[in-house]
């Protein structure tokens, strides 16, 4: 399978790094395409032109178009990133505007809207350094952000999203228990996904549910 992974940390060597090598790693060791992007580190311009917001013209930005193309291609989408104020940074939310874009992730048919992607599922990674009651409390703005405006509306049948909290307090040893929670978790995702796709054969005693 062809899996894209959005890590948006500015900071090289946090623990968001941490997880996206960690779902890297897992995917590589099951064989699949992993398209990587560190937003940061590669310098990604998060502003919309003007052309682009009025569809005038398509992209020019040569990564931007790179994106593009490896979005489309996707059977999986990662997100990773910081809950910031219950948002994204602004570096990712640039890259929605940019990448899942009319055309690209979704078009409209009878005044709907008609998701694009080809991708079945999607797993967003968010860390916090408060307790997760909080955002409990104010509805998971970050959940219905990622599954109920962006992902699904786009095209993907399921979106599971898991916050990792608190960061900043954490121990060594409950940092490496969530990493593990990461590998079992992209593992699972996306080995349900190939089967049910048929991109892996599937055992004769394969349950569906």
């Amino acid at each position: 399978m062809n899996i894209s992974i959005i890590l948006g940390h500015p900071r090289p060597g946090s623990f968001n790094h941490a997880i996206a090598q960690t779902a890297f790693e897992t995917l590589q060791e099951d064989g699949h395409n992993v398209a990587f992007h560190d937003l940061y580190q590669e310098g990604f311009d998060p502003v919309m032109t003007a052309e682009e917001e009025q569809g005038a013209l398509p992209p020019t930005d040569p990564l931007v178009v790179q994106h593009c193309d490896e979005i489309v291609a996707a059977h999986g989408v990662i997100i990773i990133h910081p809950n910031w104020f219950f948002q994204p940074p602004a570096m990712v939310k640039g890259w929605v505007d940019r990448v899942l874009r009319t055309g690209i992730a979704y078009g409209y048919q009878d005044g709907k809207i008609v998701g694009l992607l080809k991708a079945s599922s999607g797993l967003v990674f968010n860390t916090a350094n408060t307790p997760a009651e909080p955002e409990q409390g104010l509805g998971n703005p970050l959940d219905t952000l990622w599954r109920q405006c962006i992902l699904e509306p786009a095209g993907l049948d399921r979106t599971e999203r898991h916050l990792f909290s608190p960061v900043l307090s954490s121990s060594p040893e409950q940092r490496r228990q969530w990493l593990s929670d990461v590998r079992v978790l992209v593992r699972d995702q996306f080995a349900q996904d190939a089967a049910w796709s048929g991109l892996i054969p599937q055992p004769a005693n394969w349950y569906k549910g």
